[in-house]
């Protein structure tokens, strides 16, 4: 493959068994070539339970009949379907799409997005000054550049990738505390593990945050779907996993301002 930039490929630990899936072994041509294929009443979409992607699907296809939703634990998983044609297609955010399609010369993403998106940080309607505190925090590292600092490191350009990563201040106060931040660290370049750490963008972003509002920032890993519950129950303070402000979740949780931007894909068989 090509030289893929420095910190996708140290995500894809996570999709590395997925180049194996299929050797040996036949698979059906790619029948999704356009959104407008999915309403065909036939195919089988591959999401990660509790995701965008899987409200979307729900909602547009498997209630309407249009397609069957087949639900993963891991976005990984997803695509080590798709590569054995056991589904048809995986719809998932536009960056970890980048890093499975980078490792499977197989797969390809197609040109048409599904969804637009904005990430922001979960918190529990009880916490409205917390909220205060992180918007403000968040506000402050927009403006100084330091959000896209963060982003660039994992998701730049060649001569961007890895310049600039985040290192809190040396006389960073956390006399407040800790702040825990639940998230599913299966989401490369978002949260993923590597040398037995939990590390990517929404760390990065969590880590300046906690910083700026004097707290110790402590991961806590777990299932997606497990995310939002851990916020409910004061388990963690925030929620921060490339969540996706949608109607359904804000009758849980609170939302802070938006960090990030992206977008849902699909991911098909190459032709």
């Amino acid at each position: 493959m090509k030289n893929i930039k420095k910190v996708t490929a140290l995500a894809l630990t996570l999709a590395g068994l997925l180049s194996l899936g299929a050797c040996g072994s036949s698979t059906p041509e790619n029948t999704v070539k356009s959104i407008k294929d999915l309403e065909s009443g036939n195919k089988k979409i591959g999401v990660q339970t509790g995701t965008t992607g899987d409200t979307i699907s729900t909602s547009d296809y498997e209630k309407k009949g249009l397609a069957d939703v087949e639900r993963y634990n891991k976005g990984a998983d997803a695509v080590q379907s798709l590569k054995q044609g056991k589904i048809d297609c995986v719809i998932i955010d536009s960056e970890p799409a980048k890093v499975f399609v980078d490792k499977n010369k197989d797969l390809k993403v197609l040109d048409e997005p599904f969804a637009s998106e904005d990430y922001a940080i979960e918190i529990d309607k009880s916490n409205s000054d917390l909220k205060e505190e992180i918007n403000k925090a968040l506000a402050e590292l927009k403006d100084d550049g330091t959000l896209d600092q963060i982003k660039k490191n994992y998701v730049g350009t060649d001569s961007e990738i890895g310049k600039t990563p985040y290192k809190s201040p040396e006389d960073v106060d956390t006399s407040k505390g800790t702040l825990v931040m639940a998230t599913n660290a299966e989401f490369p370049p978002y949260e993923y593990h590597e040398n037995n750490e939990i590390t990517g963008i929404d760390v990065d972003m969590a880590q300046a945050v906690a910083d700026k509002i004097g707290r110790k920032l402590k991961v806590e890993d777990m299932d997606f779907d497990s995310v939002t519950p851990a916020v409910t129950s004061g388990k963690a303070d925030i929620g921060v996993a490339g969540i996706t402000v949608t109607e359904d979740r804000l009758k849980n949780v609170d939302f802070t301002d938006s960090y990030a931007t992206s977008k849902q894909v699909i991911i098909v068989r190459a032709d």
